[in-house]
């Protein structure tokens, strides 16, 4: 017997208060089937497909609800309620499922929507987690360059950027040369394939096509120039750190909206400022 998995089991044994099931009819190890889960019908030796975990004081037990997440895989649950000692979602099971505060990768309060997957901890209990949940993700999405998409924010990463479960069940990232700064985990946004990996992973953005987006990135850039008094005292040669944290934009993006903005003769361009014209 699996816990936390679904899976057939044999019906060997009837009481009032249920059904025991096995493996095989010969076998000790049994697991109650409540009797108001028992199918109308069900006779011994009958095979049922059930999902296995623990009541609410810890026995095995099995159920023929359907659990909205087992092992192996992930699911967004929303949250019950908050307690000392972590949170608790709805599984779509009698017993809620617990999720302590060491798998959170964010406080979570009732009435959020997270991303988990399921785990057994060292007290053989399943317990969800908000952590590891990269390489449950599908890599065989739909989509193409150029499609818009919804995502999940699930974690951050300095050293790549922001990763995200396109429709909650595609790998995607976000660059980290983009500004991700206002974003949270469990933000579900929407985004734009910019390319579709050889391995299927997707990347997306925020940010519309270029063209589209000059405007917006040149209105930002005027805004940050405004709070420099109008002198920014650097250009679009700084460094693209400097570039991302006083703009919130990429090198490149920041280079388009400056060539915008002194093509409309709206700053003037010196070896380290950019000085806007009255």
């Amino acid at each position: 017997m699996n816990l936390g998995e679904k899976q057939e089991l044999t019906a060997v044994k009837k009481v009032e208060f249920g059904m025991y099931l096995a493996e095989n009819p010969e076998d000790e190890t049994r697991v109650l089937l409540p009797a108001k889960q028992v199918p109308e019908g069900l006779r011994i030796g009958d095979k049922v497909e059930i999902f296995l975990y623990r009541d609410s004081i810890d026995r095995l037990i099995a159920t023929t609800h359907e659990p909205k997440l087992v092992l192996g895989k992930l699911a967004v649950l929303p949250v019950l309620e908050v307690g000392k000692i972590g949170a608790f979602l709805d599984w779509g099971l009698e017993k809620d499922l617990f999720l302590p505060y060491k798998e959170m990768t964010r406080r979570v309060n009732a009435g959020d929507e997270v991303m988990v997957t399921l785990y057994i901890d060292k007290s053989r209990r399943l317990c969800a987690s908000m952590k590891n949940l990269y390489d449950l993700l599908s890599k065989d999405s739909p989509y193409k360059a150029g499609d818009e998409v919804e995502a999940r924010i699930y974690e951050f990463s300095d050293n790549f950027g922001t990763f995200a479960a396109v429709d909650d069940k595609y790998s995607a990232m976000i660059s980290k040369h983009e500004d991700s700064s206002h974003l949270r985990i469990g933000d579900v946004i929407a985004a734009r394939v910019v390319n579709v990996k050889p391995d299927g992973k997707l990347d997306i953005t925020l940010r519309e096509k270029a063209y589209l987006q000059m405007d917006s990135d040149a209105q930002k850039v005027m805004e940050v120039i405004d709070s420099y008094a109008g002198v920014l005292p650097f250009t679009e040669k700084a460094s693209p750190e400097v570039i991302m944290r006083e703009t919130g934009l990429s090198k490149a993006a920041f280079k388009r909206a400056i060539g915008r903005l002194y093509k409309e003769r709206k700053i003037t361009l010196s070896e380290h400022a950019i000085r806007k014209n009255s």
